[in-house]
């Protein structure tokens, strides 16, 4: 049995990892900015606290905090907030484990494909160097303070891809398609870095069960473009996929957040995970979205 200190419980994945990690029988420690029961610890991340204490005993901890980059728009006071959150979190909890008696054997810290910037007709490794733009620069920022934690422990930054789950990114889609007003975006050729829930949660646990270090990607096997996505969702709900949307409109109106998550154009590959002997659920993006649609009934 492993006991695991959570940060980010309540978000989607975190909400995923803590049942599975419940399932087979691990101990899960809930890291809570208000007291909710047995299980949780109070911690503030933005004011830097977290008794090392906490982490005396733990086999893994694992860093899902961040502010949620789905809210729009992206104001600068928002994107100042995007930033922090993960920083903030990140630091708090390095401080904790460097000062810990005892460290965990492990830290598993979140970050995002969003490190690799917009990278068109290109096969992204974890060895690929950083693109441009916001969230690159932010992710960027999350896995320094993340891998400051690598004097005590085995670190791993997991750059996760698009999670297909009708509570993330596939809810506004699933509004539009419903409402029949679906269709190409900006052309809808860019590749989406795609990965299924199940996936997300089980590649986490395999790499709390294993030795993987560093930058590990978690994203599908297989590649996907918008279109590719957009017109299996509207095919399952039978609903019309016609009607284009510009991309200069969505720039118009979203700024960074539609360069980096609707207009972003990336091919990363789960190479590590691969070669690590990790074997997928949905290898390709329309059984995700299949298993996202039985999961959201």
């Amino acid at each position: 049995m492993k006991r695991v200190v959570l940060a980010g419980a309540s978000g989607l994945i975190g909400t995923a990892l803590a049942a599975a990690l419940h399932a087979r029988g691990d101990e899960v420690v809930r890291l809570v900015r208000r007291h909710s029961g047995p299980g949780t610890v109070l911690w503030d991340p933005a004011s830097r606290r977290l008794d090392p204490g906490v982490l005396d005993g733990a086999t893994a901890v694992v860093n899902l905090s961040g502010a949620s980059i789905g809210r729009l728009p992206w104001t600068p006071r928002y994107k100042r907030e995007i930033l922090a959150s993960r920083v903030d979190a990140t630091s708090t909890l390095v401080t904790a484990l460097t000062a810990a008696r005892v460290a965990p054997e492990v830290f598993v810290s979140a970050s995002a494909t969003g490190f690799y910037g917009t990278r068109p007709r290109e096969v992204l490794t974890e060895d690929s160097p950083r693109g441009t733009g916001f969230l690159s620069d932010v992710t960027a920022e999350w896995e320094r303070t993340a891998l400051r934690a690598g004097d005590v422990t085995r670190v791993a930054v997991v750059r996760s891809g698009i999670v297909a789950a009708t509570e993330g990114v596939l809810k506004p889609l699933l509004l539009l398609t419903r409402a029949g007003i679906a269709g190409p975006i900006a052309g809808g050729h860019q590749l989406w870095p795609w990965v299924s829930l199940a996936d997300e949660v089980a590649a986490i646990l395999h790499i709390l069960d294993g030795t993987l270090s560093g930058p590990v990607n978690i994203t599908g096997p297989t590649a996907a473009s918008a279109n590719h996505l957009m017109r299996h969702l509207a095919g399952r709900m039978r609903r019309p996929f016609f009607l284009p949307v510009p991309g200069f409109a969505l720039t118009a109106a979203l700024g960074d957040a539609a360069r980096d998550l609707l207009l972003v154009d990336q091919h990363p590959r789960p190479t590590r995970l691969l070669d690590d002997g990790y074997v997928f659920r949905h290898t390709t993006v329309e059984s995700a979205i299949d298993a996202a649609l039985r999961r959201g009934r």
